[in-house]
């Protein structure tokens, strides 16, 4: 069994505009509508970046979790994080061990998936995965390896009210040690990605880091758009977003 990995990583708005808005500065791919998130009352956009995602979603029904979500919070944060994972089997058994509801779980055979409640994981939902055949991904549509652009999310930032204790529980889930590296900031390595947690007044998903072939086109693009930018990150429905070329 390997760790955990980032596979995709989830905004949510009120505007479906701001699904064009994302490929725009990332200078994306074509993205993939998935019909299924209409069960959820919503429709997306999923873009690839090299073999992970990018995806925003917007409420098209009334009484969504989406809604809520972005009601609750006044649209600041990430929506979802969803991991992969080669033992989901494991994964399920050790939230259920930690009393976690499962809100959500699919089992197929080219994918399986259970959505984990926010308020027992805490800060978002968290999604983990397992895939069949492994480098697969039936969420970005069956096109994405042509539209992917070259890249990688490499990165996860969370905000919380307690560091040590959000981040043993996303360990205890995810099977990866919390180490504390100073300042009150907690890690969990997941093979080459890190998940960071770090003090602030909520927990929330605060910062979501790329590896993009051109940082300085994006923030051009995103300082046009309106958004707030600085030397190496902007931010995007209430994340930041920072950029590296490696």
């Amino acid at each position: 069994m390997t760790l955990p990995r980032i596979r995709q990583l989830v905004f949510a708005s009120n505007d479906a505009e701001d699904i064009g808005r994302l490929r725009h500065i990332l200078d994306l791919g074509e993205g993939f509508v998935d019909a299924g998130v209409g069960a959820f009352g919503l429709t997306n956009g999923v873009f690839a970046l090299g073999d992970q995602f990018l995806e925003v979603v917007v409420p098209v029904e009334e009484n969504t979790a989406a809604g809520r979500f972005i009601d609750r919070t006044g649209g600041v944060g990430g929506y979802m994080a969803i991991f992969q994972t080669d033992d989901l089997a494991g994964v399920r058994r050790r939230a259920d061990d930690l009393h976690i509801r499962r809100v959500w779980n699919i089992d197929r055979e080219d994918i399986s998936a259970s959505h984990l409640h926010p308020a027992d994981i805490g800060a978002a939902i968290v999604s983990i995965d397992e895939a069949h055949p492994e480098g697969s991904w039936l969420w970005g549509g069956p096109g994405w390896r042509e539209n992917s652009r070259p890249g990688a999310l490499t990165r996860l930032d969370v905000t919380a009210t307690d560091p040590q204790v959000l981040s043993e529980r996303w360990g205890r889930v995810l099977r990866a040690p919390s180490r504390a590296v100073g300042h009150g900031i907690y890690e969990l390595e997941l093979g080459e990605h890190i998940v960071s947690f770090t003090p602030g007044d909520r927990d929330y998903l605060s910062e979501y880091r790329l590896q993009h072939s051109d940082a300085s086109a994006c923030l051009a693009r995103a300082s046009d758009l309106g958004l707030e930018t600085d030397d190496s990150a902007f931010v995007f429905l209430g994340v930041r977003i920072s950029l590296s070329a490696d």
